[in-house]
């Protein structure tokens, strides 16, 4: 049983994380259809998406962290929306031009997200969000900062997509900090896009 199994089997990891804020904020602007969640865990992202009407695939290695997916689905009677992948995200061989929504979360993968983008249709959206080396150091998330992203790091990996959204931020959480970049961006190119309307008021009750 590898670690992800074992936390997942003993409940040492959240059954039912909240996804993002921001990706909460921004949903209703994204294009409707077929998303893949990334190292979905026990379904942060994905069972959010289905509940927004989404055909979702969540990809996971993790066989324990896909059964507590499959229970929540069926919970929220969802099921025919969600469809487990069990894979190491690292290895997948991601689908061309197949999803109109893409999530990460948490899972540092920047030698393979080139492939994810190319997995976007035209237009398709990309929500990342993942743990930050910051100067006070965050005690939330890796314990070394070799699996968090340095300052700036995920948005220059982004920077052929069209941003939408970008922040590094801290947050205080239960005596811990975390410190966290996230990034909406579009599968677009070129000088002169559309843009949806500013999300800060929502993004702000959300933090309440």
């Amino acid at each position: 049983m590898d670690k992800w199994d074992e936390r997942f089997s003993e409940g040492t990891y959240p059954t039912d994380p909240d996804p993002s804020p921001v990706l909460r904020a921004y949903v209703d602007t994204f294009p409707d259809g077929r998303a893949l969640d990334v190292a979905a865990g026990t379904g942060r992202n994905a069972i959010f998406l289905a509940q927004h009407g989404y055909d979702v695939d969540a990809l996971d290695q993790s066989a324990a962290g896909l059964e507590i997916v499959d229970e929540r689905a069926a919970a929220a009677d969802i099921s025919n929306r969600v469809q487990t992948v069990q894979a190491d995200a690292t290895e997948y061989e991601y689908p061309m031009d197949a999803y109109d929504v893409v999530t990460l979360s948490f899972f540092r993968t920047l030698d393979r997200l080139g492939d994810i983008k190319a997995a976007l249709k035209p237009g398709g959206i990309l929500f990342y969000q993942h743990h930050l080396q910051s100067s006070s150091p965050a005690t939330v998330g890796p314990s070394t900062d070799r699996y968090r992203f340095q300052s700036n790091e995920l948005l220059r990996a982004c920077l052929d997509m069209t941003v939408l959204y970008y922040e590094e931020s801290t947050e205080e959480r239960d005596d811990r900090t975390s410190a966290t970049a996230t990034i909406v961006a579009r599968n677009s190119h070129g000088p002169t896009q559309s843009y949806p309307g500013r999300h800060w008021d929502r993004l702000t009750s959300e933090h309440e």
